[in-house]
């Protein structure tokens, strides 16, 4: 398999999931402003979207979108527990915060990323982002991971946007539950192996 991607971005969650996996991959860069790959090929010529993360499978099948690569590779691997099995309420609220994560945080950032954006939207949308992020800290009080005890998908793609929110300098102060997160989640081999992949 191949992953597409961009050092730090969306990208970054389906990595540390292929690390968790075991499963065999290969890392293609992506310039997005360009839509070239680090070889120079077309981007566009693999996935129409223009957009990372891209899987592109041995038999030249493509997957894009985040949520649905991590759910795809955990359930590629269900004795690592990545996910917990069709069925049970847990994996639902794996989803649940997946689709969390998706839509009330990472798209939350789009506006800060763009430099078109007034300073004043800006603002409001730090302050909003904020919020939710305390809502996140509240959740994770006597939780190790966001299921719990076991560290699962929604983990990886809630370390990757928490490291925007530190990028961009949030207002991250006190949330503590969030800041021992963080750290449990750089100890994890994968993690730390992915970051190192990224140079980042």
């Amino acid at each position: 398999m191949k992953l597409y991607y961009k050092p730090g971005a969306c990208s970054f969650s389906p990595h540390i999931i292929l690390r968790e996996t075991g499963l065999d991959f290969s890392l293609i860069k992506v310039d997005l402003a360009t839509k070239r790959t680090e070889a120079g090929d077309d981007y566009f010529a693999v996935n129409p979207k223009g957009q990372v993360p891209a899987l592109l499978m041995d038999d030249g099948s493509l997957l894009t979108e985040g949520v649905a690569i991590v759910q795809y590779l955990a359930d590629k691997v269900p004795d690592r527990q990545l996910l917990a099995p069709a069925g049970s309420m847990t994996r639902y609220h794996t989803l649940e915060w997946l689709n969390y994560i998706a839509t009330e945080l990472h798209k939350g950032f789009s506006p800060l990323f763009n430099p078109a954006t007034p300073e004043e939207f800006k603002t409001i949308t730090r302050q909003a982002l904020e919020k939710k992020f305390k809502y996140v800290n509240e959740e994770l009080h006597d939780k190790q991971w966001l299921m719990g005890l076991r560290f699962t998908v929604a983990d990886a793609y809630l370390f990757t946007v928490l490291r925007w929110a530190q990028a961009l300098k949030l207002d991250l102060n006190g949330l503590s539950n969030i800041e021992a997160f963080m750290e449990r989640m750089k100890a994890r081999p994968a993690v730390a192996a992915a970051m190192t992949a990224e140079g980042i």
